[in-house]
């Protein structure tokens, strides 16, 4: 079964998530920032959401795990969460 290792930020507004890639773009560091601002359990551990499968995410975060390129930081990503920040470092 196919699996990922990524990690994202979570915050309440399309705004807000853009702002932070744009920090990130212009070379904040991304841990640091979801330790800060990502209203997720995982913020506390700079966003890193482990290993993931499909299926464990929910259906928009998931594509963006099993989909997108790779080591790109996509979004802002809606769920019914909120929007989200999403970086993938390995698929396999």
């Amino acid at each position: 079964m196919a699996k990922a290792m990524a990690r994202h930020i979570l915050v309440k507004t399309e705004t807000e998530a853009a702002a932070l890639k744009k920090r990130i773009a212009g070379g904040e560091a991304f841990d640091v920032l979801a330790k800060k601002y990502s209203a997720c359990p995982s913020g506390k551990k700079g966003g890193d959401l482990g290993e993931v499968r499909p299926g464990q995410m929910v259906k928009s975060i998931d594509s963006v795990i099993f989909k997108k390129e790779l080591r790109t930081v996509h979004g802002p990503v809606k769920s019914q969460f909120g929007y989200h920040l999403v970086q993938v470092f390995y698929r396999d």
